[in-house]
């Protein structure tokens, strides 16, 4: 397995996450298989796509499983039971308590497969302030969970019997209800099981609409593309296939005329291409808040990022809340229009975004269309073909760690001379050029040296060839490491990851090279009238 320059997984093997989410068993799991000798190991942490196929096919279900290896192979939750803990759970715990205890009763493989992180009340108390509700308005959560945001509503004044909501999952459901009628006296019958990606059909063409619809939606959820590419269709989302997009597509459809969406949605939703349809359709409506929570649930690496919309036109000199960092400050809404992709850069402010515009307002061109690119070399196995001094049959190659913005390390990896056994190898004349660019791939940094001298990269670099440009390979590893165009890559995409698509949206002023053989922050700063404050940051000259 490996990462292509858009920032793709090409898969040849598995990662052992990758390998339990397939199977539904925890990670636990699969590398219990592997000690048992169950699945093969393939290099560090990837198990080999045969030995998974016929372990399934062959032995789960049909060889009885020692303890250890047989832990979760089937999923522990029961969808068709509501089990006595569930009553014990309503009567005995409330707020957070009740949906935490109730997470941790879940299997990780249902958890994993359904998405499902459960949101804190704190949160949702947050994404409802401000927000001038009435006991008659109607509320929904399309994904209610354990309850909290129905909760809220009728706790800020929405009367419990204009509260609707659905899940798939009966005992959430039933959850739900109980605390609702422990601790409002209301016997609901307008929560019940359901998916709403398939409910909001019917209610779109009933006409039923919502005066608010707030949601913490499955985060990845697994359904078949087929079923994503109609639901887009029917939902009006484009290319944004993913469970966030489709499920805020179902909302609009079925919320009101200036109505209030509150959307609690993965970090990736505002910069990431897969979501860049939803971001435009979005940016139609009336955007007023943008919230950031940090990382707000065990075991999720990624931020948790709140968006608040208006169900109306915008005015065209909208502004838009944002919460970043402890900083609250408003940004206008043309200006993440104006932004590559459609980015909602919120963790940039409104005299941040000034220079960003700066930047691509001075003529320039960019990188698409202009460059070859390729992958380092891809061994499938590092261990097997790679060494860490020099041997007989083996030649010096870079890693990503080797490329520094002051010039490039020694290597100290060297691989087999014979590359025909490796996964993926570019054609040999990509790094065999006369000039070539390397960089590093997994960075929040550009970090890109100009090598004349036909050396070889691990895939943990990439490599670019530039032609029809007006500057030298070398003034462009320069430029790109500059501090002002770093500072513009992380105030735009904010990744950690280098992808081809990003780098091929940068600005390069070439007619700044026309005046200047050599690059200097200085000077190009000049050039752009542009200049770097005391706290490290830019802004355009008055």
């Amino acid at each position: 397995m490996h990462t292509n320059l858009f920032g793709e997984m090409e898969i040849n093997g598995l990662t052992i996450d990758q390998a339990a989410k397939t199977t539904n068993v925890s990670t636990v799991t699969i590398r219990n298989w592997i000690k048992t000798g169950y699945l093969t190991p393939f290099g560090k942490g990837f198990v080999t796509q045969e030995s998974l196929d016929n372990f399934m096919s062959n032995i789960a279900g049909k060889e009885k499983l020692n303890s250890r290896a047989n832990k979760l192979l089937k999923d522990e939750h029961d969808h068709n039971e509501v089990t006595d803990k569930i009553k014990y759970l309503s009567q005995n715990f409330s707020g957070d308590n009740i949906g935490m205890e109730y997470e941790n009763s879940l299997s990780d493989s249902y958890r994993n497969k359904e998405g499902i992180y459960y949101t804190p009340s704190r949160i949702v108390r947050d994404m409802l302030k401000n927000i001038a509700v009435h006991s008659d308005f109607k509320f929904l959560d399309p994904c209610c969970g354990s309850g909290n945001f129905m909760i809220e509503a009728i706790k800020a004044g929405i009367s419990p019997e204009n509260v609707y909501g659905f899940d798939i999952d009966e005992n959430a459901v039933f959850m739900t209800k109980e605390r609702i009628k422990k601790e409002f006296g209301f016997d609901t019958q307008n929560i019940r099981v359901g998916d709403f990606l398939k409910e909001a059909i019917p209610l779109k063409k009933e006409n039923k609409t919502f005066d608010m619809i707030f949601t913490n939606p499955p985060w990845g959820k697994k359904i078949e593309k087929s079923d994503k590419e109609r639901m887009a269709s029917i939902f009006g989302c484009g290319h944004s296939l993913d469970t966030t997009s489709l499920f805020m597509g179902a909302s609009f459809s079925v919320l009101k005329q200036t109505g209030i969406l509150g959307f609690l949605i993965q970090e990736a939703f505002f910069n990431i291409s897969t979501f860049e349809d939803m971001r435009n359709k979005m940016m139609t409506k009336k955007l007023l808040r943008l919230v950031d929570y940090g990382k707000a649930f065990k075991g999720l690496v990624t931020k948790s990022q709140a968006i608040i919309i208006e169900n109306s036109e915008p005015n065209s000199d909208a502004t838009v809340e944002c919460f970043f960092g402890n900083a609250t400050y408003r940004r206008s809404l043309e200006s993440f229009k104006n932004n590559p992709k459609s980015i909602v850069n919120f963790w940039t402010n409104e005299n941040e975004s000034h220079v960003i515009d700066k930047l691509y307002s001075v003529k320039h061109i960019t990188l698409q269309g202009k460059a070859k690119w390729a992958l380092g070399i891809v061994t499938g196995n590092n261990e097997k073909y790679c060494r860490n001094s020099p041997q007989e049959g083996y030649v010096p190659i870079h890693k990503g760690s080797d490329i520094t913005k002051s010039g490039l390390k020694e290597a100290t990896t060297f691989i087999l001379k014979d590359f025909s056994k490796c996964q993926q190898v570019a054609p040999l004349e990509m790094y065999l050029a006369d000039e070539k660019l390397i960089y590093k791939f997994i960075s929040s940094d550009l970090c890109f040296y100009c090598d004349n001298q036909q050396r070889l990269i691990l895939n943990s670099a990439n490599l670019l060839i530039p032609y029809d440009m007006d500057i030298t390979a070398k003034q462009l590893a320069d430029l790109f490491n500059s501090e002002i165009i770093n500072w513009l890559f992380k105030k735009i995409f904010s990744t950690h990851k280098i992808l081809r698509g990003d780098l091929e949206l940068l600005p390069i002023h070439t007619e700044y090279f026309a005046k200047h053989k050599d690059f200097s922050e200085e000077t190009y700063l000049e050039y752009l009238q542009i200049e770097k404050t005391k706290n490290g940051t830019f802004r355009v000259k008055s």
